[in-house]
């Protein structure tokens, strides 16, 4: 497998990893500059050379992924009989330096409701390096013309149509993604607000509308859905920035991608 297929492979596990690359080779060694190694938990792809520099490289590289914030390094190495190495000689004669680059699990947030503050809100996420699932019940609004506005997108966008029942695209998405709930239907948001909230495995709840919609739904899910109020408490609404007010799309879309943008600083998921 090539490294930038194993970097991707880790990026759909949604499992950390380090890119370990022979950044510099002064004299004889093992392998050129640019060789690349892709290390995950349990696994490796590629090689470095093998030996004491690519075991060394694997060890430390498994405690980054264990880190909470793991930062870029260059390691050098000597490559001759009087260095002491832990894992055994390597006597080639010349100098490594390997740098080490992490590759964090990315952000996943997923858009319910893709209409005209649920697409500008995708084009503004879509600038992120994040997994972004857009899920719809109306076909004509996942059109393929509709949504080439994404199409040289940094994010991994991921479409879903779901005419009948959207709400059990929730337990397909990735632990500790960040949910937005914006359909054209307060019936659809109602049902995805109860649903959410027995997931157990995602982020943060988000939901647009004003305080009345809210009082509706949130005395619907106590009642009917039979949650407590610490439960329901997990749903955030309004959206967005307070001191932010204008109504139009693109105004709601750039204060609501503030908000959460601001909360992926706060969380580690």
């Amino acid at each position: 497998m090539t490294w930038f297929a194993a970097v991707a492979r880790l990026r759909a596990r949604r499992e950390p990893g380090v890119l370990v690359t022979v950044a510099t080779v002064r004299g004889h060694a093992p392998r050129d500059a640019g060789a690349k190694l892709v290390v995950g938990r349990t696994e490796t792809w590629g090689s470095i050379g093998g030996g004491n520099v690519e075991a060394v490289a694997i060890d430390r590289a498994r405690e980054m992924i264990a880190a909470a914030e793991p930062r870029p390094e260059l390691i050098d190495f000597a490559l001759n009989e009087k260095v002491t190495n832990r894992h055994g000689v390597q006597c080639c004669g010349g100098t490594v330096s390997v740098l080490l680059e992490p590759l964090p699990v990315v952000r996943a947030v997923a858009i319910f409701g893709v209409g005209h503050v649920g697409l500008e809100l995708a084009r503004i996420l879509a600038r992120q390096d994040l997994d972004l699932h857009l899920i719809d019940s109306r076909s004509d609004t996942l059109a393929e013309e509709r949504l080439g506005v994404l199409a040289d997108a940094v994010a991994q966008v991921r479409v879903h149509h779901t005419p009948l029942l959207p709400e059990e695209v929730l337990e397909e998405l990735p632990r500790g993604t960040h949910v937005l709930i914006m359909t054209h239907d307060h019936a659809e948001d109602a049902a995805l607000c109860d649903a959410a909230l027995r997931a157990n495995h995602l982020g943060s709840v988000g939901l647009i509308g004003s305080a009345a919609k809210w009082a509706r739904f949130r005395k619907r899910l106590a009642t009917e859905g039979g949650h407590d109020e610490a439960v329901i408490e997990r749903i955030k609404t309004p959206i967005g920035l307070a001191d932010i007010t204008g109504k139009e799309p693109a105004t709601i879309a750039v204060s609501v991608a503030a908000d959460l943008l601001r909360t992926f600083e706060s969380t580690f998921e």
